[in-house]
């Protein structure tokens, strides 16, 4: 992963004073200039049958990851880039024994080591998918088998094994998860809300910000039956995320068995041609036949039990019943065509986008700002004056480039969305955008804007926050507000250099 303009800058601080420095202190600057150009870490928490494990193979692009109950579900379970793929269970006392992948290219049920004495399960995956992002599957936080939520806990909370050398801030942030994404069904519950809060408090110690959290409000076809889903999942999302407004930045709803099967490739042309069968049913015995779970299985059909059992399997009812609808309007419909329908479908796209525009944005701005904070720690304890002197300067340059405000943004956007200095709802969602982005389209809700208007539109933003500084703001509103009001007038910059000569 190339790193990001932020990070990138303090990692060529990094390579001009490394080679300078003494002893300890060059390897804790070498290990932070290492660091900064690995993947974003996300991790994937929530209840045990939550649909975890579906969601990460639909990000990965691959079935890789068990769904059903087993011993790897009940273990931490990274997936990264690598030039082969490979498993390897690293021990608590770091060790590890290698296997390969099973027959059907997932990881084995069985390990071949106790699993007391498995730390985590670390996969390797040629997947294009993985060459920016690593992801972290987790058993469950609030699950009722406390070992299970201690060991999601110790890996995600920065208590991986790592070098005894590197200092404790520079431990936790490379051993950490740096973005969340909680998947839950049906409603959030209050252990569910705890374990996003510890999160929150643990990445804090990264320089991260509360708001590095995403919701997926998972399993939303359960909703329904054969029904349309959306009209009930929509609503119950926003609701969902006004609960957690506090400890994600949003929450969406999605279908992750759809997302799994059609970004894995799992739908074959013989379950297209089994479900255009269906679709050449009588209306009658179509609707009868998709009525429920146990019609769909039990019923008399030209496709066979076994196949529409695989259906199930890949789509559930809903999902099938969708397909069927779309054979049905269309006969010919193409299998590719089909596939892309059950994605839009299944709320992924959306997910993605997410992704996209929070974590991986984000990633530059919390790399950059754990790695300065890391510097200055470094420098304090280094043990020759010259180098604690070069060091400090060097972050002291860096930081007085107008691009590390974005750094400023997401320490005011913390204290905002915690709650610890409140704001009108409006003005919270306005600073909100401004941290979590640089496309000012979406940061000012102008899509399709001229580079005209989103200037004139967000020097009027910074001209709001600066009234708001000067009248009517408490002391804690007003230091808020002039570093948004200074965030607006940069970002009108950034667009007017953006408009070619």
């Amino acid at each position: 992963m190339s790193s990001g303009p932020l990070s990138s800058r303090v990692q060529a601080l990094c390579g001009e004073c490394g080679p300078r420095l003494a002893g300890s202190t060059q390897a804790a600057v070498v290990d932070i200039s290492r660091r900064l150009s690995e993947p974003l870490r996300v991790a994937i928490a929530g209840r045990l049958k939550s649909g975890k494990s579906t969601l990460v193979n639909s990000l990965i692009g691959r079935r890789v990851a068990p769904t059903e109950v087993g011993e790897c579900t009940r273990l931490v379970t990274q997936f990264r880039y690598g030039t082969t793929d490979r498993i390897d269970v690293v021990r608590r006392d770091g060790s590890r024994a290698s296997l390969p992948l099973d027959e059907s290219g997932m990881i084995p049920q069985k390990l071949g080591v106790p699993r007391d004495e498995v730390a985590f399960v670390d996969v390797t995956l040629t997947s294009d998918r993985l060459e920016d992002l690593t992801v972290v599957d987790t058993p469950g936080l609030s699950s009722t088998n406390s070992s299970i939520s201690d060991e999601a806990r110790r890996f995600l909370f920065n208590e991986a094994p790592i070098d005894d050398d590197i200092d404790d801030d520079s431990a936790g942030a490379l051993s950490g998860a740096e973005a969340i994404v909680y998947v839950f069904t049906q409603s959030v519950r209050e252990d569910d809300l705890q374990a996003l809060k510890s999160f929150q408090s643990m990445s804090s110690k990264l320089s991260s910000n509360p708001i590095n959290s995403l919701g997926l409000f998972n399993k939303v076809d359960k909703l329904a039956g054969t029904g349309d889903p959306w009209p009930v999942a929509e609503p119950l999302a926003t609701k969902q995320g006004e609960v957690l407004r506090r400890v994600v930045s949003d929450v969406v709803p999605v279908i992750g068995l759809l997302a799994e099967t059609t970004e894995a490739g799992r739908l074959t042309a013989a379950d297209c041609e089994a479900l255009r069968t269906i679709a050449s049913m009588s209306d009658t015995e179509r609707q009868v036949l998709l009525a429920s779970v146990d019609l769909f299985i039990a019923r008399d059909c030209a496709v066979s039990k076994a196949q529409r059992e695989r259906l199930l399997r890949l789509l559930d009812i809903y999902g099938v019943s969708f397909a069927v609808a779309q054979f049905v309007a269309n006969p010919k419909l193409a299998t590719g065509e089909l596939v892309k329908q059950l994605f839009l479908a299944s709320g992924f796209p959306r997910a993605r986008s997410t992704l996209e525009r929070a974590f991986r944005w984000r990633t530059d701005a919390i790399k950059a700002g754990w790695a300065l904070t890391s510097l200055e720690k470094i420098a304090s304890h280094a043990e020759r004056p010259a180098d604690r002197e070069l060091l400090r300067d060097a972050v002291e340059r860096v930081l007085q480039q107008p691009e590390y405000h974005r750094l400023r943004m997401l320490d005011v956007a913390q204290q905002v969305t915690t709650g610890s200095v409140a704001l009108p709802e409006e003005m919270e969602n306005e600073l909100t955008r401004l941290a979590l982005s640089d496309d000012p389209h979406w940061i000012l809700g102008m899509s399709g804007a001229t580079v005209e208007q989103l200037a004139k539109a967000a020097l009027e933003a910074a001209t709001r926050w600066r009234a708001f500084a000067v009248a009517g703001a408490s002391p804690a509103q007003a230091r808020i507000a002039h570093v948004v009001h200074r965030g607006f007038f940069l970002l009108s910059q950034q667009v007017r250099k953006s408009q070619p000569a």
